[in-house]
């Protein structure tokens, strides 16, 4: 199901090799009147429905909540109506957590969020967790890091950090890294996620609710700028200042304790960045025209009319 919500990145060639193997319901998850049947059908249900843009998020706080929350709250409803204790894998993300208070972020960290996309997530997160407490559902939320790999939408701005540096290489930019550039991120390529989804699926009886998904190590900003530029051949790095209302919504330096799902459901990361990124480049060297025309500009991120807000935001990378 995709509702292909502009500024959410959906792509129909994404799909493109299982194209004969998948049926598509283009509806947004909140009108499960379109899909109840599909529902009810439904093993195991894989829930990355939602906006991850953290700009976006602070410019249009209530098309976030919409999508964000209202939308699934609606929709696990309608999942205890219509599949009663499907097993529900929900993309949650380290977002929630705010500003480290310590590294590396495990679970019993604090929840402060410092961005409206992380309240509303962490309030997604919380009706998945009282759905299965009250038996409607059983669901298990992941909380991600950075994930990249073939597919990301490099075509819509504000995406996160590893979204923009992907469409400056392509398009022959230097990378642009705010701040000092040191900055700890720990990015997870997209296989090493799936498999994340696919153990948490298909597990029967889960010991946690929640657990933190990461990559293999530790890196800077301005390490993963270089390693990245590396691999595309040596594009230009160089910092710069915080775009204006930018730092209040940075959180410093983040990477993930994922002891508790390698012990409880053994899963670990594989890929390095260096690898990860490589593959990347490879994919998109072949299928760019799908994703970017790299004649094009930059573009500026013009959201749709909410409640009577038009808005014009700059091309991001955070």
């Amino acid at each position: 199901m995709d509702s292909s919500v502009p500024g959410c990145g959906a792509n129909p060639y994404n799909i493109e090799p299982v194209r004969q193997r998948v049926q598509v319901c283009p509806h947004p998850i909140c009108e499960p009147e379109w899909f109840s049947d599909r529902l009810a059908a439904s093993d195991v249900i894989f829930n990355l429905a939602g906006e991850i843009s953290h700009v976006h998020s602070m410019d249009f706080p209530e098309r976030d909540m919409q999508i964000n929350a209202v939308a699934q709250l609606q929709f696990l409803e309608a999942c205890g109506r219509l599949a009663r204790g499907v097993r529900i894998v929900y993309a949650s993300t380290r977002q929630v957590y705010g500003v480290p208070k310590y590294l590396p972020v495990d679970e019993s960290h604090p929840i402060q969020p410092i961005d409206f996309n992380g309240v509303h997530k962490y309030a997604a997160t919380t009706y998945h967790l009282l759905y299965s407490t009250l038996g409607e559902i059983d669901a298990v939320a992941l909380h991600l890091t950075n994930v990249y790999g073939p597919r990301m939408a490099v075509n819509v701005p504000c995406q996160g950090f590893l979204s923009t540096f992907l469409r400056r290489l392509l398009t022959g930019s230097p990378l642009e890294v705010y701040g000092d550039g040191r900055q700890v991120r720990d990015p997870i390529y997209v296989d090493d996620a799936v498999e994340a989804f696919l153990l948490a699926g298909d597990i029967p009886s889960l010991p946690s609710r929640i657990y933190n998904v990461g990559g293999p190590e530790p890196l800077t900003l301005l390490e993963i700028a270089e390693l990245a530029s590396r691999a595309a051949g040596g594009a230009a790095v160089r910092t710069c200042p915080f775009p204006e209302g930018r730092k209040a919504i940075d959180i410093g330096s983040y990477y993930t304790n994922y002891s508790r799902i390698r012990d409880e459901l053994g899963w670990e990361p594989k890929v390095g960045f260096t690898d990860g990124i490589s593959r990347t480049l490879a994919y998109y060297g072949e299928k760019l025209p799908h994703y970017l025309d790299p004649a094009l500009p930059q573009p500026l991120c013009t959201m749709p009319e909410h409640n009577g807000l038009r808005r014009r935001l700059k091309f991001a990378n955070v």
